[in-house]
């Protein structure tokens, strides 16, 4: 969590954007993308409340993009419109985590603007291939051009660039999923394959550390670098595993408890020491 804290310390540049920057007129504004493409790995802040502030915040605090979680949430298309709406200048680019990967889902996700769909479950190449389609439009894919907010957030070029912008995600979560990575990593317009830690834990009985389970995450990781996409995981592996691109950190209920902590502690740094402790070595032991 320490290195998670000081990854987020934002520059004032960061924070400080404005509602009356420039609307995007074409061209590649999906600012993880680009950065994968420069061989830097990208970071994305979890939100699954409803609270437009919440979300600002979270866009605003330094990561390179906002999971925001659909799958495992009460969020609904309206709740995630204004959040996005209400911070769409923001540096942290909206990410979806959809329900499923159905017609219907997809098309709300990416009307409100989502530069990102991430689509849990994926146990066959066929799932990620209906994702692309329903991602992209025309030729390459089969959306409906209709209504949205997405115009007034990445300006009236979208049409024309949103194929390009548009990144979908596939999670590996299951041993099916595991035995199908070389042809789900293969879906031309996958750009990630993410390794759920703990889903492909609990569906394979595995823990982590153990021959059978990092077998598995051999498999994908084999899988992705075959297909030369990037590869995903929690941000607890950014420091612990080589490989890995795109990383999703923990959510807020956990954030703001890490960030309490640490202010509690600049504040007082025996609070959470026993008494004869010693804060900082070679320092007066705590009362």
């Amino acid at each position: 969590m320490k290195v998670l804290l000081k990854y987020l310390i934002p520059s004032m540049a960061a924070l400080l954007w404005t509602a009356a920057a420039p609307a995007q007129d074409g061209g590649l504004y999906n600012t993880v993308k680009a950065k994968l493409e420069a061989g830097e790995q990208v970071l994305g802040g979890t939100v699954s409340t409803a609270d437009p502030e919440i979300y600002c915040a979270m866009a605003g605090a330094g990561f390179d993009f906002i999971w925001i979680e659909m799958q495992h949430s009460h969020l609904n298309y309206t709740d995630v419109a204004r959040m996005i709406f209400a911070c769409r200048d923001a540096p942290a680019i909206p990410f979806i985590r959809v329900p499923d990967a159905t017609e219907g889902d997809i098309q709300k996700a990416t009307d409100i603007g989502a530069l990102g769909i991430i689509v849990p479950m994926v146990d066959t190449a066929e799932k990620m291939e209906n994702a692309v389609r329903f991602a992209k439009y025309p030729p390459e894919g089969r959306r409906s051009q209709g209504g949205g907010q997405y115009g007034a957030i990445w300006g009236g070029g979208y049409r024309q660039s949103a194929n390009d912008n548009i990144m979908v995600i596939a999670m590996i979560e299951t041993v099916e999923g595991v035995e199908a990575a070389n042809e789900i990593a293969a879906v031309e317009g996958v750009d990630v394959v993410f390794v759920a830690s703990s889903d492909l834990g609990s569906f394979s009985g595995g823990r982590q550390g153990e021959p059978y389970y990092e077998g598995l995450v051999d498999n994908v990781v084999g899988a992705t670098n075959g297909a030369g996409k990037y590869l995903g995981g929690p941000s607890a592996w950014m420091t612990s595993r080589e490989g890995y691109n795109f990383f999703q950190a923990p959510g807020t209920n956990a954030i703001i408890r890490a960030g309490a902590r640490v202010m509690l502690e600049d504040a007082d740094p025996c609070r959470f020491l026993p008494s004869g402790a010693t804060p900082v070595q070679g320092e007066d032991p705590c009362p």
